[in-house]
């Protein structure tokens, strides 16, 4: 994003092109283009319609504030959703935390919520266009610096806040020109920058849910979180266990026991939450269910007692049938079966490709788990508990 349009846009110069932009019902039709172009240069009237179009996307992370918040595409996608941000924020404060520096702040979207909690916070952000939409999305609540924070005068500024015993925290940007990453490699800061501001002091790094366990430091806490079902984040602490979180609620189930013994198919099937499975923490959830894994490579977990758990969906498990695609069509030829979730787990079967070579036609509907167990690969009719 240019510097100019981003200055442009959050000044009171820019508030009547936001307000008409806001009247188009859609504003990536090229109607709303024209009509605003009547009255605004392009580069205004496109900056002004984009801001609409990701205000409303950001709804959903955001709530009723994204309203009057300024994003561009790239940092709304990375941005932590408002509700996993209150509850890191909390964690900082529930530490002691009285000040926190936020590297490669993006947005502002965790500064907000560290300030939403009482603390002091200085964002550090490299783009200059970006470092002023988040000036302006904090307002007056937090300061921004537009550096880098790892060299020159950023680096500077990151180490004077942090000689005053602030804590940190750092979401590296897994972007590059070519797009989102997933190399590691990539990351910038760096992951070993990264980590490097966790030693002798408070903080967090954000990283991907998918993040290789061995890239976690040894003595520091890991916590899966998991956002209305929504695998969001692994968050990297100074110190600390390997936990799962599930948020809103804030439900915590901590990694501790050894492997989940494995057992047949029960009366109930547990899926577990996805934070759970990507914390370790499947032999405490098993304990807490009474309930065994059907296989050592799968996730689900299966018992002849049903508890209700956040921790989980439970499935009531109607019928069993050895997994053949032959024995399948057949069984929904005869039970009628129209429409038909499938889950899979263990086994090379595409659900959709599936589901049209099955040809359902009928009134009912259904749900089939597809997974490898000890007596091999099964079809389980199952029916969510409380439908």
């Amino acid at each position: 994003m240019d510097l100019e349009l981003a200055a442009w846009v959050v000044s009171a110069d820019a508030q009547p092109a936001l307000q008409a932009a806001d009247a188009e019902p859609d504003p990536d039709s090229l109607g709303a283009a024209q009509r605003l172009r009547r009255d605004w240069p392009a580069a205004q009237a496109a900056m002004a319609l984009t801001q609409v179009k990701l205000r409303r996307r950001a709804v959903t992370k955001f709530g009723p504030r994204a309203a009057r918040l300024f994003f561009t595409t790239d940092g709304l996608e990375q941005a932590t959703r408002a509700e996993v941000a209150a509850w890191r924020a909390q964690r900082f404060r529930s530490a002691g935390v009285r000040s926190v520096v936020d590297v490669g702040c993006g947005l502002g979207a965790d500064a907000l919520a560290f300030a939403d909690a009482g603390l002091d916070v200085l964002g550090i952000e490299t783009d200059p266009a970006t470092a002023c939409l988040a000036a302006a999305n904090l307002g007056s609540v937090g300061r921004i610096v537009t550096a880098d924070a790892t060299a020159g005068s950023g680096r500077a500024a990151l180490e004077e806040y942090l000689s005053t015993g602030a804590a940190v925290f750092i979401d590296p940007a897994r972007r590059t020109a070519a797009g989102r990453t997933w190399r590691v490699a990539d990351f910038s800061p760096s992951w070993d920058f990264a980590v490097g501001l966790l030693d002798g002091r408070f903080g967090c790094i954000k990283g991907a849910p998918g993040l290789p366990s061995a890239l976690i430091p040894e003595g520091c806490g890991a916590t899966w979180v998991s956002h209305r079902g929504d695998l969001v984040e692994v968050s990297i602490w100074s110190s600390g266990s390997r936990q799962a979180v599930l948020l809103p609620a804030g439900h915590v189930l901590a990694a501790e026991g050894g492997p989940v013994r494995v057992g047949p198919v029960g009366r109930y099937l547990y899926e577990p939450d996805p934070a759970v499975l990507r914390a370790g923490a499947s032999a405490q959830l098993a304990e807490l269910l009474k309930a065994h894994r059907l296989s050592a490579e799968v996730g689900y977990l299966s018992g002849d007692e049903l508890i209700s758990t956040p921790l989980a969906t439970a499935f009531e498990v109607l019928a069993v049938m050895p997994y053949s695609e032959r024995e399948l069509r057949q069984w929904v030829r005869r039970e009628r079966i129209g429409v038909l979730e499938i889950k899979v787990r263990g086994l090379e079967v595409d659900p959709a490709h599936l589901r049209r070579r099955l040809k359902l036609a009928g009134p009912q509907t259904a749900t089939v788990v597809l997974t490898v167990t000890q007596q091999g690969s099964r079809a389980l009719v199952v029916r969510r508990w409380g439908r």
